[in-house]
């Protein structure tokens, strides 16, 4: 039994879903519009204004995918009604951000400037020169992207220099002592 497979999923007023014969799950609102196709031991059915996600058989690969595959399709409908977001820090002296047109400019100490290319669905906005936000619609294109920034320059635990999540704890250590 999958605990998260068989919870429904609950469909906004603004929010619009549909099931093709092939399996793919389509929703679309107000912020856009997503896709995905589901695997062939896994079927959906909308049943008024729910989503269910059903299984084929009770193999230990099915229970997984069923699983799996509900929280997709709720994080696809939670994408197009919400969005979601990630927000990063800078910390170190010199080291800053900057957005120029579809390039995200970060200095991070090296000597030379880091180019991140933005992708489509995702929109990045800077303030302070240190505090990036990342935002979309898709879960894992938002979550990637904010990790292949984090991964310029992750944070170091002498002097705490790098870019790291937004409430991101670091264990410090201590550095060289004299005797």
């Amino acid at each position: 039994m999958s605990r998260i497979g068989n919870k429904k999923i609950t469909l906004p007023a603004k929010v619009k879903a549909s099931v093709s014969a092939e399996g793919v799950v389509s929703v679309e609102g107000p912020k856009g519009k997503l896709d995905w196709t589901l695997p062939r031991q896994v079927t959906a059915k909308i049943e008024g204004g729910e989503l269910a996600i059903v299984r084929a058989g009770e193999s230990r690969q099915e229970k997984a995918l069923h699983g799996l595959s509900r929280a997709l399709v709720a994080n696809m409908v939670t994408g197009v009604n919400e969005g979601f977001k990630r927000e990063l820090e800078i910390q170190g002296v010199g080291f800053k951000a900057a957005v120029q047109g579809k390039i995200l400019n970060l200095s991070l100490g090296k000597s030379h400037p880091i180019l991140f290319s933005i992708p489509e669905q995702i929109k990045i906005t800077v303030a302070d020169n240190t505090k990036i936000t990342i935002e979309g619609i898709d879960n894992h294109i938002v979550g990637q992207c904010a990790a292949d920034i984090r991964a310029f320059y992750p944070p170091e635990p002498y002097k705490g220099k790098g870019v790291r999540f937004a409430g991101e704890k670091l264990r410090r250590k201590e550095g060289k002592t004299v005797q």
